[in-house]
Parts: C-alpha cells; sequence; structure tokens
C-alpha cells in the first residue's frame, strides 16, 4: 500500500526520488503528487524539456514517449497561437486532440502549469 506524505517537500525525496525529472516535478507540482507521479504527465513534461523549452532544462532526449509528446508540443503551440486559453484546460485539450476519442490525462495540466508560471521559453 502506498502512503501519500502531504508534507513532502523538495529534498525530502528517496535516493530514487533525486532524480532531476522528479525534483522538477516536485517543484513544479509541489501539492499535486497525482501530477508528479502519473507517466502521462511526465512524459509531456520530459517531452519539453527535451526540447529545451523549459526555462533551466538543457534540451536532450529525457523520453521515448510519442504521444505525450506531440501533446504537450501541439498544447504549447496552442497557447502560443492564442487557439485556447491557458486558465481552461478542457479547450485546450480539445483543441490538442482535434476531435479524437481520448481522454486527457494530466498533460494539459503539466502544459498550463509551466505557462502560467512562465516557464515555457520561445522556440529556436
Amino acid at each position: 500500500m502506498r502512503c501519500k506524505r502531504a508534507d513532502r517537500k523538495v529534498g525530502d525525496e528517496t535516493p530514487a526520488q533525486n532524480l532531476p525529472m522528479h525534483v522538477a516535478a516536485a517543484r513544479v507540482f509541489p501539492d499535486n503528487q497525482s501530477s508528479q507521479d502519473k507517466g502521462c504527465p511526465r512524459d509531456a513534461f520530459l517531452a519539453l524539456c527535451g526540447l529545451g523549452v523549459v526555462a533551466g532544462v538543457p534540451p536532450g532526449n529525457y523520453t521515448r514517449s510519442v504521444k505525450n509528446r506531440g501533446y504537450a508540443v501541439r498544447a504549447m503551440a496552442a497557447l502560443r497561437a492564442n487557439l485556447a486559453p491557458c486558465d481552461d484546460e478542457k479547450r485546450l485539450c480539445l483543441v490538442v486532440i482535434s476531435g479524437a476519442d481520448k481522454v486527457p490525462n494530466g498533460q494539459m495540466d503539466v502544459v498550463t502549469t509551466l505557462w502560467r508560471r512562465q516557464l515555457i521559453r520561445p522556440l529556436g
């Protein structure tokens, strides 16, 4: 059985949780353990990191996820083009999935949180 820790802070992690992706996820989502642990949001975050658009993270190959990378990139592009407001994740998801029968799994939360905190840098 897994116990949630409401008092979790960066630096209190076990050694496996000290990996850069876990530390970064804990900093961006300090009050949302689910977003820190889920694979889809994690892969969306790592995909944006890989592109070099997350402030303070060098570009690199951080994930192999093709689908979550695509969702994150399309969400970032939609926000940049003002196709959906950053405070309406449902609308953003509809723009991203283009009417496909998909259920979001935290990817939009990652992108909108980074966007609102101004942690997404311009491409280029």
